[in-house]
């Protein structure tokens, strides 16, 4: 407990400190002084002043909080999984969440067009994206805890979790083959993760579903605690568990399927993030727990921003990409250090 206050203050300052670099740096260079002007200066200026006013206020401001928001949800989402299924291998992306979330939009954005049918307005196309998220979500969850009630083997879940993402991967591959070009490419970089792309009427459902599971997040750390300890032992201390499986399927859903509805199917960051956090707090009490994942999701995805951009170029590289990157090296330590699941 002693490192506690030390780590939040270092995963704090992270924050911070990311999140300003995140607006500071981009395929554009700003100076500081630009960017400072940009956000608390006047509002007359010349065509540069214009440019970096539009660049920070409606590009980079607005992918920072995205960031913010994606990291701290699949963090805490992940975090959730771990406990509920005992297992530290569980996240949304690996247990097909993601993948279900990814088949509900393509429905929704590749299967009504194939049927004649299409969003009309921008309310109705962001209303169906994230509706049919949170459904193609609900239905793998749903199924993986129906399973994991009758298989205690960590691993068969974890498999079959895989298995069910993967045959959702292929409905969507039929439907990228059944559709046009044009609908095909906007749908693959759409699957490789961007933060960029969330508009300002998209973080209006965005931010609500995310907060809304956050809550249910941190509303969840005693139940969660006692998960800890067995499911047995948690109903004898009076735990309704099938209530709160319910909740943490509640909360997953938003979490997982509202960053997947507009940021694409992000990967290993609900896997990594949590171990990272219980490995340097040292602790595995959800009351530091949560919230030192919640903020430290949040600081790595602004790390994994800012290094997809590639400062000082004009590429920006897939998100997916470099979440990978940082996350497939701590999931390997976590299977080294479980050697026992082989």
């Amino acid at each position: 407990m002693k490192r506690t206050p030390i780590c939040f203050t270092v995963f704090t300052v992270a924050l911070v400190v990311l999140f300003i670099g995140d607006i500071l740096l981009g395929s554009v260079g700003l100076a500081a002084h630009e960017v400072w002007a940009a956000l608390f200066g006047r509002a007359t200026g010349g065509p540069e002043a214009e440019l970096a006013r539009s660049l920070v206020w409606e590009f980079r401001l607005p992918k920072a909080v995205v960031a913010v928001a994606a990291g701290a949800a699949l963090s805490a989402s992940g975090l959730q999984m771990q406990t509920l299924f005992r297992n530290p291998l569980a996240g949304p992306y690996v247990l097909g969440v993601s993948s279900g979330a990814s088949l509900g939009v393509s429905l929704f954005l590749l299967g009504l067009p194939l049927l004649g049918a299409s969003a009309t307005t921008e309310a109705v196309r962001n209303l169906g994206t994230v509706g049919s998220a949170w459904i193609g979500a609900a239905v793998i969850l749903f199924v993986v805890m129906a399973v994991s009630a009758r298989i205690k083997d960590i691993m068969a879940v974890l498999i079959l979790g895989m298995m069910f993402g993967s045959a959702a991967t292929a409905f969507v591959d039929i439907l990228q083959f059944l559709s046009p070009e044009g609908a095909v490419k906007s749908f693959v970089v759409w699957t490789m993760g961007s933060l960029g792309g969330v508009s300002a009427a998209q973080l209006k459902w965005l931010l609500p579903a995310v907060a809304i599971g956050l809550l249910l997040s941190v509303w969840l750390i005693k139940p969660l605690n006692l998960l800890l300890l067995g499911e047995n032992y948690a109903r004898t201390m009076g735990l309704n568990v099938r209530r709160v499986r319910g909740i943490i399927m509640i909360s997953t859903i938003l979490l997982a399927g509202s960053v997947t509805a507009f940021c694409g199917p992000i990967g290993f960051i609900g896997i990594a993030v949590p171990h990272i956090a219980r490995m340097l707090l040292g602790d595995a009490d959800h009351r530091v727990l949560m919230p030192a994942s919640i903020v430290l999701g949040g600081a790595v995805m602004l790390a994994c921003d800012i290094i997809s951009q590639m400062p000082g170029s004009n590429t920006v590289l897939p998100i997916n990409t470099i979440s990978a990157l940082l996350g497939i090296p701590v999931v390997a330590i976590v299977v080294i250090r479980n050697r026992k699941f082989f």
